[in-house]
């Protein structure tokens, strides 16, 4: 038999089995279709490239789900944590990285393993034979994903995701606007200054809110359902569940102090450092579905963007996941062909770091069991375990729905009450506890 792994998808999931695969000696071809094949959201051929937003979220690794998920990744050797530490940029808490470097690190490192070779074309059907991982994430091609469903039997899952715009710096008025992370969360005068805040009277959020829910927004195809997935909604549907939402959302005043009034804002839009050279800022949180000259009117009237220029406006598009629990088996072998697997976000794991955990695993499990051995079962007590537990069987199947790491899904620790006063020492527990199975779980896999 072809001891080849095959992945189709070169984004984060794709590209994290690849190298994990490839640093255990198996030999690799990475199927990609673009650039030949274009999507709405990618702008380059690049493996690893990021659509939605520059941030792999928290990086608290002791009171955080997912910055645990970060230090678990790192200490499996993986190619996109350590990518981007390398590239990372002053965003306070959270792991932000100048995302086009970040991609093409990812690439030349894939491209420079002497395992791994890249393919640019295609792949429309479900392979009958060899060892495969499916890695195509959300935005999978037609007629592979209906060659899933087919296969499955099930209609596909799908919900709706949604991109924020980018604006050049030099266009934001800092007259207005100015720089501070929230509740100065950051290590150095460069962290905390990686984001700018627009603020809003309580009249300037009220008209701004009118004209958000008046916009034109894009329309659905006939057939399609406008499933959103709640961690990416746009920010007209949290408009319209209720005015208040995004100020107690994304444009939430707590935390900052406006140095140019005495006034305290009813409202704040943040934009978060994009880039290294600082040119390029996204707006945080501000998905949207509203059409490209919708935006640029209802995002001039923040103050402070009344000039933006835009780099990128915010877009949506279809998401495609499976039905995981039902479909998949502990190693994330599709259970009526066990020589393909699936990972990242067509699994049902939602976000840059989950997905690309999720790679990381299917990667150990598929080269490991071409080398004819088998990796120990990764614990549940860790990040990762909880997360792949959930997809492969914790979760409903009939209510299943994309989710983010958190600790909401791992196993209650002993001897901890509940309830929020003691949330802090949980998280921390959670953490401690979850270290030093992951540690244990690699030990085990070099003996």
């Amino acid at each position: 038999m072809d001891k080849t792994l095959h992945i189709i998808g070169g984004g984060m999931a794709g590209s994290e089995a690849a190298w994990q695969a490839a640093n255990m000696g198996v030999k690799v071809v990475l199927h990609e279709m673009r650039p030949k094949v274009e999507t709405f959201a990618h702008r380059t051929g690049n493996f690893g490239e990021m659509v939605c937003s520059n941030s792999f979220r928290s990086d608290d690794h002791e009171q955080n789900a997912v910055g645990l998920l970060h230090w678990e990744m790192l200490q499996a050797g993986g190619l996109i944590m350590t990518t981007a530490h390398a590239h990372r940029l002053p965003a306070g808490g959270a792991l932000a990285v100048d995302r086009d470097p970040f991609a093409q690190a990812v690439t030349d490192a894939l491209m420079a393993h002497p395992n791994i070779t890249a393919s640019y074309e295609e792949i429309t059907e479900l392979p009958t034979d060899g060892h495969w991982i499916i890695a195509t994430g959300p935005l999978t091609g037609e007629r592979l994903g209906q060659a899933i469903a087919h296969e499955t039997g099930r209609d596909a899952l799908a919900f709706f995701d949604a991109i924020a715009p980018i604006v050049y710096a030099e266009s934001i008025d800092m007259s207005q606007a100015w720089k501070q992370s929230r509740y100065d969360k950051g290590e150095t005068e460069e962290e905390r200054t990686a984001y700018i805040n627009c603020p809003m009277t309580r009249d300037q959020y009220e008209r701004f809110i009118d004209a958000l829910l008046a916009a034109d927004k894009t329309e659905f195809h006939e057939g399609e359902t406008a499933g959103y997935f709640d961690g990416c909604l746009p920010i007209e549907v949290m408009a319209e569940r209720g005015r208040e939402t995004l100020r107690f959302g994304p444009m939430k005043p707590v935390g900052l102090t406006n140095p140019h009034s005495d006034l305290k804002p009813y409202a704040v839009v943040q934009l978060r450092r994009d880039n290294a050279l600082g040119t390029l800022y996204n707006i945080v949180g501000f998905q949207t579905k509203m059409k490209y000259g919708a935006q640029t009117e209802v995002f001039k009237m923040i103050p402070g963007l009344q000039d933006a220029s835009f780099a990128r406006l915010g877009g949506i598009h279809r998401n495609t996941f499976i039905n995981s629990p039902t479909l998949l088996d502990a190693q994330m072998r599709l259970k009526s062909r066990p020589n393909i697997r699936f990972a990242g976000q067509i699994t049902g794991v939602e976000g840059y770091v989950e997905s690309a955990s999720m790679g990381l695993l299917a990667g150990r499990y598929a080269a490991a069991e071409i080398l004819g051995y088998d990796i120990p079962r990764i614990p549940q007590d860790t990040a990762m375990g909880a997360l792949v537990h959930h997809i492969t069987g914790g979760a409903d199947a009939k209510t299943f729905q994309p989710m983010n790491v958190n600790f909401g899904l791992f196993q209650p620790v002993d001897g901890l009450k509940g309830g929020r006063r003691g949330r802090k020492d949980r998280y921390k527990a959670y953490t401690d506890r979850a270290k030093v199975a992951f540690s244990e779980w690699l030990r085990q896999q070099d003996d």
